[in-house]
């Protein structure tokens, strides 16, 4: 993460206050960095992102069926990057939704995961 443990982008851009606690809970970690991508504050792993803020909420990339989970069961919605394309592999959720840090988690092993092969 930039300035070691900073939870900062560029040039003192700080996440949206919501999204602290997962820029947080990875701080320690030297495999994720951290920064402005897709005109968000996200977080990556092997270069690829698995998480980020968008708007007040929490995107994350997680296996379809999880996704698929999330939206059947109104706990989350399908992410559409702005060109009217909905993602399959990446969830938005609330506030109001499932925990952001152990959502972030589960996207982390996954997105790692997938780095490795």
């Amino acid at each position: 993460m930039p300035g070691k443990g900073s939870p900062k982008a560029k040039e003192g851009t700080l996440p949206d206050p919501s999204f602290a606690p997962v820029a947080a809970a990875f701080a320690g970690d030297g495999l994720v960095t951290s920064g402005m991508m897709m005109s968000s504050y996200g977080l990556k792993v092997g270069g690829k992102i698995f998480a980020m803020s968008h708007k007040g909420m929490l995107v994350v990339k997680l296996p379809k069926p999880r996704v698929d989970e999330l939206v059947s069961t109104g706990k989350g919605k399908r992410f559409d990057p702005g060109h009217g394309r909905l993602m399959k592999e990446w969830a938005v959720v609330g506030s109001a939704g499932p925990d952001w840090v152990a959502l972030a988690r589960e996207a982390y092993r996954f997105v790692r995961t997938v780095a490795e092969r």
